[in-house]
């Protein structure tokens, strides 16, 4: 079972970084926000170059605003050697931003954090305050009664809430018993000769399971797990062998309580001798979400970033995807975001038709690396896929989405002002 891990990556007094010492004893950069609009927009300060300790709990983080210095929340990366803080309010294009960081007027003591994780031994649940944004399922969940027991899973999302409170993913619907929320699993595979399937689990050839958490961090700016799962080959002539190993990163950002920032970052790699290939399909791999049952083609719409609708969108590649449906709330949504370095950027999506499901049209959609190109994992290479959610209510245009992907393809560049001064 996963150990009861915890770390806040702000106030332990132990956790000790280097800065430069300026000539003020402090750290003065400009962000700048280039050609886009910067809401909702994670900045990340590189501190690897510097050579003073001093410890984290007695630095504050300040914007320069005509002189006059207002506290910014930040949160230190101890994996990365940097802060990441999230700019607040209006932050136009072709605009720059000044910020300080220094020792506190007087020492920061806080024992709690508004991005937290609610830990138990079934699950995790990503949280802002007390208001939920996603639980990530541990324990195996069996499915409905009299169903094959083959259709059992953990190591996937669901719920996923808008920040109204909606429930946007499904898992087990009658139609797909193997669909869970938020999930990833690879589809048609080939180990040597043999054909190993990872996520129709009622074949009975492969499935992915929850192994281990690695590491849970809550602060200030965001809060996150490492999560180990395997996918599992029920063929080899030995029995049951791991086929892949991943570690799977879930961060949410702080943006306030009006809409949810994820990261979904994963990383694979085979420990099979002569690697695992996966086969050209449409459906596999990537980022899979299955869509609530509220959402059918009646209710909720596809854009994507080179205007594709649900009518056309399938097997084509898109750079960001907006799903969204009737709510609740009046409309939720979902903006789905590629990243520039995975494999086949701008990913091929999978994105169901009209007709689906007796014509009820219900939702799903996938990045889905493997569409139109198959893969070789090779034993000693790692894989790394990143992607991004916006979760929100209400409405959101194609300009709006265009900015939150630029964002996460393109961060803000991030200008120390001052010369270094010689170590004092």
């Amino acid at each position: 079972m996963a150990r009861d891990l915890k770390k806040s990556t702000i106030t332990f007094s132990f956790i000790i970084f280097s800065l430069v010492v300026f000539s003020q004893e402090s750290i003065q950069f400009s962000v700048s926000a280039g050609d886009y609009n910067r809401e909702y927009c994670p900045v990340f300060v590189d501190l690897t170059e510097t050579d003073q300790s001093t410890e984290i709990s007695k630095l504050c983080l300040y914007r320069d605003i005509n002189s006059e210095l207002r506290r910014v929340n930040f949160q230190f990366d101890e994996t990365k050697g940097g802060l990441w803080f999230i700019p607040q309010g209006s932050f136009p294009e072709n605009t720059t931003r000044n910020y300080m960081l220094k020792s506190c007027d007087e020492k920061v003591k806080q024992t709690s954090y508004p991005m937290k994780i609610k830990q138990t031994g079934e699950s995790l649940t990503l949280m802002r305050s007390d208001k939920l944004i996603l639980k990530y399922q541990t324990a195996t969940v069996m499915p409905p009664k009299d169903i094959d027991s083959a259709y059992q899973r953990s190591g996937f999302i669901h719920p996923m809430w808008s920040p109204g409170g909606e429930v946007l993913t499904r898992i087990q619907p009658p139609d797909h018993y193997h669909h869970y929320g938020v999930w990833g699993p690879w589809t048609k595979t080939h180990i040597g000769e043999r054909e190993v399937d990872f996520w129709n689990l009622a074949k009975k050839l492969g499935t992915v399971r929850f192994t281990g958490i690695s590491e849970v961090t809550e602060g200030n700016v965001f809060c996150e797990f490492k999560v180990k799962q395997e996918h599992i080959d029920f063929g080899a002539d030995a029995g049951e062998q791991v086929a892949i190993n991943e570690e799977l990163q879930v961060r949410a950002w702080n943006l306030g309580d009006k809409a949810w920032l994820i990261d979904y970052t994963s990383v694979q790699s085979t420990p099979l001798e002569s690697g695992i290939l996966l086969d050209a399909y449409r459906y596999g791999g990537g980022l899979g979400c299955r869509a609530t049952e509220k959402w059918t083609k009646d209710n909720c719409s596809v854009l994507t970033s080179e205007g594709k609708t649900r009518k056309d969108a399938d097997g084509t590649k898109a750079r960001w995807c907006r799903v969204e449906g009737e709510s609740t709330t009046g409309r939720s949504g979902v903006v789905f975001m590629d990243n520039p370095q995975n494999r086949e950027f701008p990913e091929p999506m999978r994105v169901w038709p009209l007709n689906v499901n007796k014509n009820r049209g219900d939702m799903f959609f996938e990045f889905c690396p493997i569409r139109h190109k198959s893969w070789k994992f090779e034993k000693g290479e790692t894989y790394r896929l990143k992607y991004r959610m916006f979760v929100f209510d209400g409405d959101l245009n194609s300009n709006e989405a265009e900015a939150l992907w630029q964002a996460f393809a393109n961060p803000p560049e991030v200008v120390f002002e001052l010369s270094v001064s010689s170590r004092q």
